[in-house]
């Protein structure tokens, strides 16, 4: 049953005078009523197709009731529901849960609506989009059409919450600005405020009931939950935090899949991509560009520039609109039989700084037919202990350690990120540590004098390559594999990915420009339902999947690879004590050895393209 209330004027969009609003409380099955949102033209001819926005950031908020009322405008019906818990909706909010099911009891309303022709859209982006995927998977009735940007956890353990054992600190980051947002009291504390943030990112781990967390009791249960459930248990099976899992039993409508490179969801869409592909018989569209969490309309990502090519400046409107209309109104307004992924491949650009003070790194936009692309060639790359990454393996035994230290981490210069935090700095940087002050663009959390390249810290090891007699397309899924031991019982290994500019006059230094990143928490390095520790100096392997990427090394560049034990703010930092995850009291420095030859190699795979691919 719903509820219908009036919404006053002021809520409608500009110049939406044929748009009608009201205000429905729609029950779910446990009875909680949740706040939707309806907008819909005043006199619509016939029954037309429903569009729904499911959202824990205020269904009211400026730029989605703008939204709304434009595709109302242009023939829909419009839901916007604020997800339990949250804004004017019942019940209690709990991250990532209780939205498969809202989800499938809110469309099973709406595709009954007299004004409506029983088809439903979903869009929306980041948790707008989680929620859809989790919706999707229990298959509901009326749900035609789809688009995810951002979004749409594959397996939440693996990525995007956790990260191979590591834990993404963006969650924390996520829970206090939420508690700021469900009690307005709550802005006033000092604590809480952005700098505040900062001070509890570098105190954590925190215990329960001990931090500003405590004044939010629902947000504070959902994040320690999700920070201390470090094995691969029944919680991380959720449908709304796997949908992997569930991609059988998910609609089977089309669906259009966006993300960026430096997107925290990147791994998360191309598993979206691959899972749905081969088992729907709908359109699956993969569009992945160069841009960081909520960048799409934009042709930069932190210190770089791409082109105008780069950004998708109609995508919040018109690209909404040809997608539901081609597959709600039937009027083709997407090409028939379009290639199913489109990729910017990042690179071809000349290095100049661009009158915006940013790098010229270019790129242009391909149409692959499939993924990894054709003529792809997997390629070792291997460590040497001279420093090199040469394609030769290295035939005598050699190794190279270092010390990590917890307490002084290596900071975060670039990432894949969805913090809106500067101290996580999303998108791609020189690797030169810079004062913080705020601004991801001059200066990165964690930095510490002499501000000095990410290559002169000794607990970063460096392995570059000679620089480069032709181009080198690398386009696909990065793999390191490391032969390793350490002086404690665990430890994490990180891998970064960098295109090495030479020195030119913009930049008499060069530019070491960040690409992708991955980490392994080592107590999962063989199995993730159930962590086994390190015996001290034994030699294990370690697999580390940072995210896909597609980039042109240009000739007279260089193809580096840093390993180390940390990247903080964008993960939590290994304690190397082998105390339970999130709750640790203590911290030890470990002394970490990667094997580089004989039968102990260490090396990254590349995805090396050959042939004509524009």
């Amino acid at each position: 049953m719903a509820t219908t209330t009036a919404v006053g004027s002021e809520e409608h969009p500009p110049g939406s005078s044929e748009i009608q609003v009201v205000e429905l409380m729609i029950a779910m099955r446990d009875g909680v009523q949740l706040a939707t949102d309806l907008y819909s033209p005043v006199s619509p001819r016939d029954k037309i197709p429903i569009l729904l926005n499911r959202t824990p950031y205020n269904k009211r908020n400026q730029p989605l009731v703008q939204l709304a009322g434009y595709f109302a405008s242009h023939g829909y019906v419009v839901a916007v529901q604020d997800c339990r818990g949250r804004y004017s909706s019942e019940g209690r909010f709990t991250k990532y849960f209780n939205e498969a099911e809202d989800g499938y009891d809110t469309l099973e309303y709406l595709a009954k609506l007299p004004a409506g022709d029983g088809q439903i859209g979903m869009w929306g982006s980041s948790y707008s989009a989680h929620v859809q995927a989790a919706a999707a998977s229990l298959n509901p009735h009326g749900l035609k059409a789809m688009i995810l940007n951002m979004g749409g956890v594959a397996d939440g353990w693996e990525n995007s919450l956790r990260n191979h054992g590591a834990f993404e600190l963006k969650q924390l980051v996520w829970a206090f600005q939420q508690a700021v947002e469900d009690n307005g009291a709550l802005a006033k504390r000092g604590d809480l405020s952005e700098k505040g943030v900062l001070d509890w990112l570098s105190a954590w781990p925190f215990r329960r009931g001990l931090s500003p967390l405590a004044a939010a009791p629902d947000i504070e249960r959902y994040f320690f939950r999700l920070a201390t459930e470090s094995d691969y248990t029944s919680y991380w099976q959720a449908r709304g935090l796997n949908w992997k899992r569930y991609y059988q039993e998910t609609a089977d409508v089309p669906v259009m899949l966006l993300s960026g490179w430096y997107d925290a969801y990147c791994q998360s869409t191309f598993d979206n991509y691959l899972g749905l592909a081969q088992l729907k018989k709908s359109p699956i569209r993969l569009v992945m560009g160069p841009w960081v969490h909520g960048g799409i309309m934009r042709s930069y990502a932190g210190e770089v520039e791409f082109g105008q090519d780069a950004a998708l400046p109609d995508f919040a409107w018109d690209f909404h609109l040809r997608w539901f209309d081609t597959y709600l109104k039937g009027s083709a307004k997407e090409p028939a039989n379009p290639p199913p992924i489109r990729l910017f491949v990042m690179g071809t650009g000349d290095g100049h700084k661009d009158g915006n003070g940013r790098l010229y790194h270019g790129g242009y936009w391909m149409e692959p037919g499939s993924w990894p692309l054709p003529h792809t060639d997997f390629l070792n790359y291997y460590l040497h202990a001279d420093g090199s990454l040469r394609s030769t393996a290295p035939t005598e035994p050699a190794a190279v350690s270092y010390l990590f230290d917890p307490r002084h981490p290596v900071p975060t210069i670039g990432a894949s990120s969805a913090s809106s935090q500067p101290a996580f700095a999303s998108g791609a940087f020189d690797q030169r540590e810079r004062p913080f002050n705020g601004n991801p663009e001059q200066g990165f959390f964690g930095s510490q004098a002499p501000y000095l390249p990410l290559k002169a810290r000794p607990d970063v090891l460096v392995f570059q390559s000679d620089p480069l007699t032709a181009d080198l397309r690398v386009i696909g899924p990065i793999r390191v594999t490391l032969s390793a031991s350490s002086s404690a019982t665990d430890t994490d290994f990180t891998a970064k990915l960098i295109d090495v500019y030479p020195p030119s006059s913009d930049y008499p230094q060069g530019f070491e420009m960040n690409l992708t990143d991955g980490i392994i928490r080592a107590r999962y390095r063989a199995s993730r339902s159930q962590g086994e520790l390190l015996v001290p100096g034994q030699v294990y392997p370690f697999v580390i999947e940072p995210f896909p990427t597609a980039n042109v090394f240009k000739k007279g560049h260089r193809i580096r690879l840093d390993i180390s034990s940390s990247n903080f703010p964008r993960f939590d930092v290994n304690p190397n004590t082998g105390e339970p995850l999130g709750q640790n009291r203590l911290t030890i420095t470990a002394q970490n050895t990667v094997y580089l030859g004989g039968s102990q190699l260490s090396y990254i795979e590349l995805p090396v393209v050959l042939g004509l691919l524009i």
